[in-house]
């Protein structure tokens, strides 16, 4: 068997794998990235955040994404019974980046693994991890390609940015229930031939279906735009008479913000279902490997959180890593697992009071005083690490407060 030897092996060639083995690489250190599936490749999670912009920045990536063209976002809009909650990134409370972009993910996740490959990180598509074997912080791991042919790769620390595939949470039976409800999504991509006929066609909108239903409109620069349904999966038994894609243009057809412009519009694929994705792990580190991005935890698609705790929680693990090569002592638990469950706990409790309904009083009360508007605001471009702002620290008593005021003032207000 064949045998290699590198400072940092990344596993997965995603945005947290690309994003950590550029970082690790640009400060000295022999790295190589293994990734089981061949890119390009589909994966949802197409719409990204501000915050996740000065992690590209530091892995050098933005110039090679500015490049592909891809759709500019520039805030989002909420769309309720026709009523409109606008969020521009402009108007946010932190300072930072204030737009970001809209990305078919597998153009987008490609462009990352090869700017890394032009850094002169070597990237292994169609390669398995099939067993690690840790020595203190030296680890050997043993990987296929798709050929059947094994090689072991001797690593002095390991980062696990694989995603779904969560391959040392599985290999260590780490893997636990995220506690959060088990929600479904049913999308496409669509040839969106009518877009230009609409107000605002190439925004980012997320329209408030139903109670706990919600859909997606994500347009990209190619005019195909991203279309899905999400809730809970006894809403879609409803529609069990028919197959996928009759159950997706009824969901359209059912819906007025939608009908008009997707109607009888072509689908790119057939559509897809995707479930039970909320997941966590009993811990996100060990003696010799940390976990990055959805290894960790993947809460849900409402608010796009998934590339920018990907992203920021691999630029802070690479950091880590580097100074612990260099030989310093790192308390991982507090330099590494408090920061990224800080960002988790504050989209946890967003994502929460989203499907609750006490995003929707706030959203849609028409009586948003703007400087807390601009604070949540920073919360929906990815800033849930700024501890100056209320709404990030007290995440879940602030939203929760303000939204009991709203009621309380709409009784007042109320005729008798």
């Amino acid at each position: 068997m064949n045998t290699e030897k590198v400072d940092v092996l990344v596993i997965g060639a995603g945005p947290a794998g690309t994003v950590a083995a550029s970082i690790v690489n640009k400060a000295g250190f022999k790295v190589k990235i293994v990734e089981k599936q061949k890119f390009p490749r589909f994966v949802i999670g197409e719409s990204l955040l501000p915050r996740c912009m000065e992690a590209l920045t530091d892995a050098g990536f933005v110039e090679a994404v500015e490049a592909k063209g891809f759709q500019k976002k520039f805030g989002a809009k909420f769309v309720k019974n026709g009523v409109i909650c606008d969020y521009f990134f402009s108007d946010q409370f932190t300072d930072g980046w204030n737009w970001t972009w809209q990305v078919p993910r597998a153009e987008f996740d490609k462009t990352l693994a090869d700017t890394c490959e032009t850094m002169g990180i070597p990237v292994h598509y169609e390669t398995t991890v099939t067993d690690i074997k840790f020595n203190g912080s030296d680890s050997i791991t043993t990987v296929e390609d798709i050929e059947g042919n094994q090689t072991q790769i001797e690593a002095r620390f390991i980062i696990d940015g694989s995603g779904y595939g969560r391959v040392i949470p599985k290999l260590f039976n780490l893997d636990k229930p995220s506690g959060l409800p088990q929600r479904k999504a049913l999308f496409t991509h669509t040839v969106d031939v009518k877009r230009n006929l609409f107000e605002e066609p190439n925004r980012i909108t997320i329209v408030v279906h139903k109670p706990g239903v919600w859909v997606w409109i994500i347009p990209f620069s190619s005019g195909v735009t991203s279309l899905g349904f999400v809730g809970d999966p006894d809403f879609f038994a409803g529609y069990e008479g028919a197959d996928d894609e009759a159950k997706l243009r009824s969901l359209i057809a059912a819906e007025p913000y939608l009908s008009e412009r997707f109607k009888d519009v072509e689908f790119v694929f057939e559509p897809r279902i995707l479930q039970a994705w909320s997941s966590t792990t009993n811990t996100f580190h060990g003696e010799g490997f940390v976990l990055t991005g959805n290894v960790t935890e993947f809460l849900d698609p409402i608010f796009s959180s998934g590339v920018t705790l990907a992203t920021v929680s691999s630029q802070n693990a690479a950091k880590l890593v580097i100074r612990k090569l260099n030989g310093e002592d790192i308390d991982w638990e507090k330099e590494y697992t408090e920061k990224v469950m800080q960002g988790v706990d504050v989209f946890r409790s967003y994502v929460n009071a989203w499907y609750e309904g006490t995003l929707d009083t706030i959203f849609f009360s028409g009586t948003f005083v703007p400087q807390i508007k601009n604070q949540i605001c920073s919360v929906l471009a990815g800033y849930v690490w700024d501890q100056e702002n209320p709404y990030v620290k007290h995440h879940d008593t602030a939203i929760k407060k303000l939204a009991r005021i709203i009621k309380l003032g709409d009784q007042i207000n109320s005729p008798v």
